[in-house]
């Protein structure tokens, strides 16, 4: 559901491992996908899919949209047999959204890496790992269905009792790399590499750290997993930067956004993260208009 670039990816292995699988998509790339799946980077193939505009019956749904539009997203899978549902989003309260809506949801993260190179073509730009697990911290039998889909088609997947904090986590990195590679037009590399920038996304993830240390959530140095990622991505244009170069919608409410609200409810001050949210969604108007 939402087949863009990491929904066209796993789509793509999962229907190569010999599943049946719907790609849920709209607009040019929907009318793409219905003449095929061109995908490039660590994988040269093309494939014939099953393109549909709209969500249909299905044992197991991945939800790959954008944030924003997880509710409208949920509204849909309402109306089918969506069977399990897990959600391989960023940002922070997808899985409450989906919940509210639907019965078997379960979260991800996954750090595997698609582009879209253009309508019905992306790029396989880096292989990664992809976690899996319910709300509640147990490790059921939704989780072990959907990690056996993964680990079928050759996905790298566990099952885990932490996906909150993972959630989590992935938010707080993505809010010191996306805003200001959005804003600046630069790749993920040059968030460390210009020390002025650094200095930002350092003091943008120790607010996100005070925070989740808050919320419970055992961690420490979250800026040193800032740089580690940023480096490991120092050629990759964040989401946020490809948004705002398509002159989209950005998910900064449910990353930034999401820490400030959060900070507000703790007695938390998180200038930065509020800076950065503000200037994004700045950019956004300019971009939009």
């Amino acid at each position: 559901m939402g087949a863009g670039a990491l929904g066209c990816l796993f789509g793509y292995l999962i229907q190569k491992a010999g599943y049946d699988v719907i790609f849920v998509a709209r607009g040019n790339q929907f009318k793409a996908l219905r003449k095929g799946l061109k995908v490039s980077g660590l994988i040269q193939d093309f494939m014939k899919v099953k393109a549909s505009d709209k969500p249909e019956d299905a044992d197991v749904t991945f939800v790959t949209v954008k944030a924003y539009d997880t509710e409208s997203v949920a509204k849909q899978l309402a109306k089918v047999k969506c069977g399990i549902v897990c959600s391989l989003q960023n940002g922070i309260g997808n899985e409450e959204i989906l919940m509210q809506y639907l019965r078997s949801v379960v979260g991800g993260v996954t750090t595997y890496a698609s582009n879209l190179v253009e309508y019905g073509h992306i790029e396989y730009a880096g292989e990664g790992v992809t976690f899996i697990g319910d709300l509640s911290g147990k490790i059921t039998e939704d989780v072990l269905t959907v990690v056996e889909v993964l680990k079928s088609s050759k996905i790298n997947a566990e099952a885990v009792t932490d996906i909150r904090k993972r959630i989590w986590f992935k938010a707080v990195i993505n809010s010191a790399i996306n805003p200001i590679t959005a804003i600046c037009r630069v790749r993920n590399g040059k968030v460390v590499e210009i020390p002025e920038l650094w200095k930002i996304a350092e003091r943008i993830a120790r607010e996100g750290e005070k925070v989740m240390k808050a919320l419970g959530f055992d961690v420490e140095d979250l800026a040193s997993a800032v740089k580690e990622v940023a480096m490991r991505t120092k050629d990759n244009k964040s989401s946020m930067l490809q948004d705002i170069e398509r002159r989209k919608m950005t998910e900064i409410d449910f990353i930034n956004g999401a820490i400030v609200k959060a900070a507000e409810e703790l007695g938390i001050d998180v200038p930065f993260n509020r800076l950065m949210y503000w200037l994004v969604k700045g950019v956004e108007r300019l971009e939009l208009a």
